[in-house]
């Protein structure tokens, strides 16, 4: 069977958005400061979640672990940016693996309800990072920051958004594997009540076979046993009296004193 377009698109989607935020949350480099006053003005730095580095732009030498004298990584968003992010990779590395299990190319037929849920895992992965840049951002100027230094977005912001996109796509995309996984249920559940309607179909017309002969010698018995008829007598038991008053009228010839 050919894997469904949903499937493709989120065991595409979510590798992809678990490479960008990787690469956003160990690069160093969610905001870079410029125009320092003591340094050279070809200088970046390049501000991260856990590490900040120096870059000179002339020679392109990179100089990190550098000193935070100015508490940026005891700020709000930085703290929660730490705890996100590696959240965020953690919970993708488990949705891609259940994922797996649902789509299972090396298999004719696809698990419905572990792609679903490994959409809904996918999903949730990149609402986390998205949560975490998406604050950094927000607070990006209200961070601490050397005086006359000019702050701009860099581009492990851009990976974040990235990541957590596609992230977030390829779990809606997987989602949709929950309604061929309930019309599924509702085929299993339809062919179970055409089963147990032929079932009881059996079941009656077997319950007919077995009546049938008994009846057919109901009725034998009954024909070799007629029922009781009442008793008829074909003679007429009031002949008699009818000829003897008919004989008493022709023998009274006289007429009565009444007469006389």
């Amino acid at each position: 069977m050919r894997t469904p377009t949903p499937m493709i698109v989120g065991i595409v989607f979510g590798p992809c958005g678990l490479v960008l935020n990787l690469t956003s949350t160990l690069a160093p480099s969610w905001r870079d400061v410029t125009g320092f006053p003591d340094m050279s003005r070809d200088v970046i730095q390049h501000q991260g979640i856990w590490d900040i580095c120096n870059e000179q732009m002339s020679d392109h030498t990179n100089e990190c672990n550098i000193k935070d004298t100015l508490g940026y990584f005891n700020q709000q968003p930085v703290q929660v940016a730490r705890g996100l992010m590696p959240s965020s990779l953690a919970v993708t590395v488990v949705g891609l693996v259940v994922t797996s299990l649902g789509v299972r190319c090396w298999q004719e037929m696809p698990h419905y309800l572990l792609a679903g849920l490994g959409g809904l895992v996918l999903f949730v992965s990149g609402l986390l990072s998205l949560i975490a840049v998406s604050w950094y951002n927000y607070e990006l100027y209200d961070l601490p920051s050397p005086p006359s230094t000019t702050l701009r977005v860099a581009y492990c912001l851009v990976l974040g958004y990235l990541g957590s996109c596609l992230e977030i796509i390829g779990g809606i995309s997987l989602t949709f594997s929950f309604g061929q996984c309930c019309k599924e249920l509702r085929l299993k559940k339809s062919t179970r009540n055409s089963r147990n309607a032929t079932r009881n179909q059996q079941s009656l017309s077997n319950v007919g076979a077995i009546s049938a002969p008994i009846s057919s010698t109901a009725v034998a018995r009954q024909s070799r046993n007629p029922m009781p008829r009442s008793y008829s007598n074909s003679l007429d038991v009031l002949e008699g009296e009818r000829r003897t008053w008919s004989n008493s009228r022709n023998e009274s010839k006289f007429p009565c004193d009444t007469d006389v």
